[in-house]
This record gives C-alpha cells, sequence and structure tokens, in this order.
C-alpha cells in the first residue's frame, strides 16, 4: 500500500508543536516527546537534575488539550495517598459506610498528570499508580473507577534502585529521555534574558486536542501500517539486543526489553506516523525507539548505535529481500560453473621448497661449496645466460659465489666452476594440481540458463522499479518528521543508496555469468 499523507492532522500536529514549543530552548524534543507518549496513551520518565524545565515541560503539555485538567505533585517520603489521589469522604463514611475518595481535583480526575520524584513514593502510592499504568483504572474504595489520564509524565534526578520495589512501575515508562542543562551559548543567553512567561499559553484555540479528537485517532493509529522495512529493522534491533546481552563481559550492562515494551514500542511508531499525517510507519519513525529501550544513561550510546545501525543496514535492504536475490544469483553461478568447467586432478613434478626460502642441488659430487640457492634468485635465471649467483651450505650460510644458468632439462641447473659446466637436478616433489578444461553446454541446457537469467534480470529490475516508484515517495518528506531529527534522514538515504549499488552488482554478476556460457 503505497503511503499517503493526511495534510491536516500534520498540519494541527505541527501548528500544535509549534505552539508548545515557543519560548523554550533546548526543550523542543522532550516536549514533542511528551505529546507523542501522550497521544500514544503512554508514559515518559524525564531524568535530570532540578532546574533543567521537567515541571516546565508538563506544565505545556497540558496547553495540547482543550478543557484538559491536570495534576501535578511532588513526592516525598511523607507524601500520602491522599494528597495524590483525593481525601476520604467522610460524608459518605458517616451516612453510607463507604471508604471513598473524593477524586475530581486529585490524580484519578485529572487528564495530564506529572509527579515529580516519582521514587519517592510509598509504597501505598506505588500500587494505586501500578493499576492506573497498568489498566487506566483505580480501586476507589470498593469500586473500580476508569481514568481518562491522557498522559503521565514522571521525573526525578535519579533512577530507581536496582532490584527495588519500583521496577514494575519503571517498566511502564515507555519514552524515557535524560535532560541536562543548555548546551549552546547563544540560548543560554537567550534564556537567562527572556523576560516572556515560559508558562503563558501560545497554541492557538484551533489547535489544540478535543477530547472527541483523541477518541476518534484511537482507531486511525490502530490502522496505520507497519510495512516489512520496519518489522525487519525492529526484529534486527532485537536481536542486536539480545547478542549483547549474551557476551559474558556484559552481564552488568544487560539491556532487558521484554514482549509487552516491543508491543508498547510500535504502538508509539504507529502514532508518529499518524502525526505525521501518514498511513504507514517509515524508517525515520524507528529512531524512536532510542528514547525506549535504555535502563540506564551509558546504555544509550550502544542503543544509538544498535539502532542506527540496523536502519543503515538492514532497512530497505530487507524490504526487497535482497540476501534472497544474492543467493539466487551465486547459486546460479555455481550451475554454470559446474557445466561448463571441467576439472580433474593432474599429478606433475614440482620444485620442492626447502624452509620455504631456499631449492637444492641434487650434487653427488663435492666439487664446489654449496648447495642451496635462494627460490627468488632461480627464477631469474635464463638459459644462455649465465649469471653470478649465491650458493649456501646446509645451515644456509653464504658459502660460494659462482656463475650459474637453468640447464635445458627442466628442473636442471648448469654451474660454471674452474671453467667447466657442470649439470645438476634439483631437488623435487610429487603434487597434484586441479587442471579446468571449458566445454560448451547442450543447447537444451542453454536455453533453460536462459530462461533463468531473464527471469532474474527481470526480478532485479523490479526491484529497482520499486525503490524508483515507492521509496522517493517516502523519501521526499523523510527529511520533515515531526518527531526525530531532520540529520537522522541521511541514514535512511544511504541505506537506500547501498540497496540500489548492490542489484546493480548482481545486474552485473548476471551479465557475466551469460557471457561466460554463451562465448565459449
Amino acid at each position: 500500500m503505497p503511503t499517503t499523507i493526511d495534510a491536516s492532522i500534520r498540519t494541527k500536529t505541527s501548528t500544535l508543536l509549534d505552539g508548545l514549543c515557543r519560548g523554550l530552548y533546548e526543550r523542543e524534543q522532550p516536549v514533542k516527546l511528551a505529546l507523542l507518549s501522550t497521544v500514544a496513551g503512554e508514559s515518559i520518565f524525564l531524568l535530570g537534575p532540578p532546574g533543567v524545565g521537567k515541571s516546565l515541560i508538563a506544565r505545556r503539555l497540558k496547553f495540547a488539550f482543550k478543557d484538559g485538567t491536570s495534576f501535578e505533585y511532588l513526592m516525598s517520603k511523607f507524601s500520602t495517598p491522599d494528597e495524590i489521589f483525593g481525601p476520604v469522604s467522610i460524608k459518605k463514611l458517616k451516612e453510607e459506610d463507604r471508604y471513598e475518595r473524593q477524586t475530581e481535583k486529585y490524580l484519578p480526575g485529572a487528564n495530564i498528570v506529572f509527579l515529580d520524584e516519582i521514587w519517592k513514593a510509598g509504597p501505598a502510592i506505588q500500587n494505586a499508580l501500578l493499576t492506573i499504568l497498568n489498566e487506566k483504572v483505580y480501586r476507589n474504595g470498593g469500586e473500580e473507577m476508569a481514568v481518562d489520564i491522557r498522559g503521565i509524565i514522571t521525573a526525578s534526578n535519579e533512577l530507581p534502585p536496582k532490584n527495588s520495589s519500583l521496577n514494575p512501575i519503571w517498566d511502564r515508562f515507555l519514552v524515557r529521555l535524560e535532560l541536562g542543562n543548555i548546551r549552546q551559548f547563544k540560548n543560554f543567553l537567550n534564556m537567562i534574558t527572556d523576560t516572556k512567561d515560559a508558562y503563558e499559553d501560545d497554541v492557538p484555540a484551533d489547535a489544540k486536542v478535543t477530547t472527541e479528537e483523541l477518541d476518534s485517532w484511537e482507531e486511525h493509529i490502530n490502522q496505520v501500517e507497519v510495512p516489512a522495512e520496519v518489522l525487519n529493522t525492529i526484529q534486527v534491533v532485537k536481536v542486536q539486543i539480545e547478542e549483547h546481552n549474551s557476551r559474558p563481559n556484559n552481564t552488568d550492562r544487560l539491556i532487558e526489553v521484554h514482549d509487552r515494551r516491543w508491543k508498547k514500542i510500535v504502538r508509539l511508531l504507529r502514532t508518529s506516523a499518524f502525526l505525521n499525517g501518514r498511513n504507514k510507519v517509515d524508517l525515520m519513525d524507528c529512531f524512536l525507539m532510542v528514547h525506549c529501550l535504555w535502563n540506564a544513561p551509558e546504555q544509550l550510546d550502544k542503543i544509538q548505535e544498535i539502532v542506527t545501525e540496523a536502519i543503515r543496514r538492514h532497512g530497505y535492504t530487507m524490504a526487497v529481500n535482497l540476501q534472497m536475490i544474492k543467493r539466487e544469483v551465486r547459486d546460479f553461478e555455481e550451475d554454470v560453473d559446474q557445466e561448463i568447467r571441467v576439472r580433474h586432478t593432474v599429478t606433475e613434478e614440482q620444485l620442492q621448497p626447502i624452509q620455504d626460502e631456499y631449492y637444492e642441488l641434487l650434487k653427488e659430487d663435492s666439487k664446489f661449496e654449496g648447495a642451496y640457492l635462494n627460490i627468488s634468485t632461480f627464477q631469474q635465471l635464463q638459459m644462455g645466460q649465465p649469471k653470478v649467483t649465491n650458493f649456501y651450505d646446509g645451515d644456509f650460510n653464504l658459502v660460494n659465489r659462482l656463475k650459474a644458468q637453468k640447464g635445458q632439462q627442466q628442473y636442471t641447473i648448469d654451474v660454471f666452476y674452474n671453467s667447466e659446466r657442470y649439470t645438476y637436478p634439483m631437488r623435487t616433489r610429487k603434487a597434484e594440481r586441479t587442471e579446468v578444461i571449458s566445454k560448451k553446454p547442450h543447447p537444451v541446457v542453454q536455453e533453460h540458463w536462459d530462461e533463468r537469467h531473464q527471469r532474474l534480470m527481470q526480478y532485479i529490475e523490479q526491484q529497482e522499479e520499486k525503490i524508483q516508484h515507492h521509496a522517493p515517495g517516502e523519501l521526499q518528506y523523510v527529511e520533515h518528521n515531526l518527531f526525530v531529527e531532520a540529520d537522522k534522514s541521511e541514514v535512511v538515504k544511504a541505506n537506500l543508496e547501498e540497496v540500489r549499488e548492490a542489484l546493480q552488482q548482481l545486474k552485473l554478476r548476471l551479465e557475466k555469468v551469460q557471457y561466460a556460457y554463451v562465448n565459449l
């Protein structure tokens, strides 16, 4: 199915993001990912020290939704469930003997939730929060109430302790982002001198998302296609992570990703495609996986490397089934070679190297010292052209310099000593070599090969046409992904160019095979 663009969805999302990011410095990406995860129905975790804008991102996000309510709370070890989920209704407890909280202005009654210093929450808060994250349900007394929380943003300046009771909650945060101080000096100066209220609502009213729109988007997101190149890229990333984990020196640096997270990742990619106005996920969306796979900041570089290489080397490569084409071309080459080239083994005499550097004269006399000469020296000798030659003893010490030439008989040498010429055979050995004789194929076989050649060429040309007519449709907007940095597009383009070059090389190999059996 060709990719189509819904300009209205993309325009609305772009306008919405512009409003949310206006007046922010180097916080555009966190805001974009926060909106993306919220529309996908997932939660996001922000890791960073105090004062880097974590709460600002959450407060700006609430402006994206029309008539939405938000709840914000700074956790501490003294925080109580009443402060998070609402106080117990004294009236109902007295009159109806029912234990029920007044949740309207608290977390269960909000659409956007920001919980700062999340890991300081006590067990009672953790358990209730886990149920909300898992099932979008809050158990209020004896009843279960569905919550309409669209997005949960959590933050902390630290990760949860390893092997703690907080791990189940940590695993529910699909998108994870590390924040630091502003890096570019120009942005830093603009930030500290900007007098605009950073908490002001800059989102146009018509760009805000309504509850009805979010509900209608749910079904559209589920219908977004996940094409073969994306599924194969995800599979390669998964395999690479498993290989990383299997290495003995990585036992304390495991990248743990369970099945549920992979499913949620696909949902996030679909949401990205939809908000970009597309009906198909593309390879640019796959870069979002980097924000979903790490468990510790030190894993980010490795995950970035794995994801980038998977997209660059296996994206469109697998989409056109390049490995299958290579295998068929190789099989064709081998079949032709076995038919037109008859190989048989020939036994022959060969000079025997001594220590890989010398040849030996088989001397039965002792007229002069030295029975060994350098291989390269012997190879330079010619018949009828005596040349001063070094001769060596059994310990390969230089003991003589005499004129010598190749003998008239094979594997012999003529040595001139005291005005006399002495001919000596060289030490040889029996050796086997493979001799190849070419033969023309039977006309019926050649006809079969011609058909096979034509079929393979047609298939390769179809793949080239597929790239020519479909991939450019994706590439024309690959630099304009609303949630992925534009410079990542070079990786996607590089992959496509590599596929084109590989197809051209396969066509050249097929031409060589045909030339080999036609022109015998």
